[in-house]
């Protein structure tokens, strides 16, 4: 069936009608060309790839660019008011009664508005139109998919070691990343990239890491509150508030949906010896297991950890519990996440045997290489540090409260997802 409609298949280009070859031919038809900023456009269809295939180069030189694109693809993508709902971005096409086998009947180029127009061969003859512009931007290319995955997906990050977390941590200044969206833009870039940062000259209010967290678009909650106040008290029942040692971690792994970004007011600093947080890029260390350690690092990724939180803040009661490896791989094998805390680690680890000895020692090499790589701060009075808690492992020194000279740290968390969608709207504007 598919054959006798290929023999009757009819191409326009310009005035002219164009018989398409049978469905043995594997050359492609050219049917239209265009002249776009300076490039010559052909439109050919493949039939045996079940694809149209746009063709581009620089006149007067020898570059080509290849844009091919699905059928069933250009179909499912097609941007009539039948199809998509423009205000909301959003397709509407009926996938009830899609056909994922469907082809075009007849397609023509227009020249002079430059969009591709195809007619497909469905019971209706429906016809969808596509700028070239919107074509080029997402077609298929593995340069365009990798343009797209670290430039608008999730920008490529730049691992830290101890020295370039030491020399390349960016300040901001607090009252022009409130007021300049493009200040914004750049403190949010760093925070991805880098995973940190620190904002200067921020106001001795309470409510700063809010009114911060609301130029970007709302704090993350947990049973800890909305903002949460770091002081030294007895009777905590987490051992960030006590004035001892803080071992290094990251927040909350006991969350499957673990907050993203950390903002950490300094209001009052420990006049005393000590108060140093420490810092290092889990990322970077992440990364020099697998290519240094490369079982301890399987282990670190492969073995399941029980992560708990038993309490109670403010009189309500929480039992928290996730299951998840010490390092988190995404589906390209790039790292995601790193959960690290020894007092949110439970007693309970539900994995075979043969493995715990094994994971103790992979445990025990990361805890030696994150110590090795971390950087000393103690944050000033009136500034904010702010850092990914996915990546960035912290911990925080020995300090001693003195009557008239409590340590006090405001806190708040940011969702990625909301730190991500500020940042591509910033990206749009300034066509970044």
């Amino acid at each position: 069936m598919f054959q006798n409609l290929l023999k009757n298949l009819v191409i326009r280009n310009g005035n002219s009608l164009q018989k398409f070859l049978p469905l043995y031919s594997k050359k492609l038809q050219p049917f239209s060309t265009s002249l776009i900023n300076n490039y010559k456009v052909n439109a050919s269809i493949n039939v045996q790839n079940e694809t149209i295939e746009l063709t581009s180069n620089v006149k007067d030189s020898d570059s080509i660019k290849s844009l091919k694109f699905p059928f069933v693809w250009l179909r499912d993508n097609c941007k009539c008011e039948k199809c998509h709902h423009p205000s909301s971005s959003s397709r509407i096409i009926n996938w009830e009664k899609f056909d994922v086998t469907v082809k075009p009947k007849n397609i023509n180029y227009d020249d002079k508005k430059n969009i591709l127009k195809v007619e497909w061969n469905d019971k209706s003859g429906h016809i969808s139109e596509y700028e070239y512009d919107w074509l080029d931007a997402r077609n298929f290319s593995d340069e365009n998919r990798n343009t797209y995955l670290n430039k608008y997906y999730r920008p490529a990050k730049i691992l830290l070691n101890k020295f370039d977390l030491q020399h390349k941590l960016q300040y901001f200044d607090y009252q022009k990343v409130i007021k300049d969206d493009m200040e914004l833009y750049k403190w949010l870039h760093s925070m991805i990239t880098h995973g940190i940062a620190i904002i200067t000259d921020v106001p001795e209010t309470e409510s700063e890491v809010r009114v911060l967290s609301n130029r970007v678009a709302f704090i993350r909650r947990t049973h800890y509150g909305e903002e949460f106040i770091v002081k030294a008290k007895e009777g905590t029942s987490n051992v960030a508030y006590l004035s001892e040692n803080l071992q290094m971690h990251t927040d909350l792994p006991y969350y499957d949906y673990a907050p993203g970004a950390n903002l950490l007011h300094c209001l009052v600093q420990a006049k005393s010896e000590g108060a140093e947080n420490l810092l290092t890029d889990g990322f970077y260390i992440a990364e020099k297991m697998r290519n240094e350690y490369p079982e301890e690092f399987e282990i670190l990724t492969k073995v399941l950890v029980n992560w708990s939180d038993i309490g109670q803040e403010d009189n309500i009661h929480f039992h928290s519990l996730y299951r998840a490896p010490m390092i988190c791989l995404d589906y390209d094998g790039n790292i995601e996440r790193i959960n690290h805390s020894i007092p949110q680690r439970d007693s309970f680890f539900t994995t075979p045997l043969k493995n715990v000895k094994l994971w103790y020692k992979a445990l025990a090499l990361f805890v030696d290489l994150i110590y090795n790589e971390a950087v000393e701060m103690k944050t000033k009075e009136g500034t904010i540090l702010c850092f990914d808690n996915s990546r960035l492992i912290h911990g925080r020194k020995k300090y001693q409260d003195q009557k008239d000279n409590r340590r006090h740290i405001i806190g708040a968390y940011l969702d990625w997802d909301e730190l991500y969608s500020r940042y591509r709207v910033l990206q749009n504007k300034f066509e970044i």
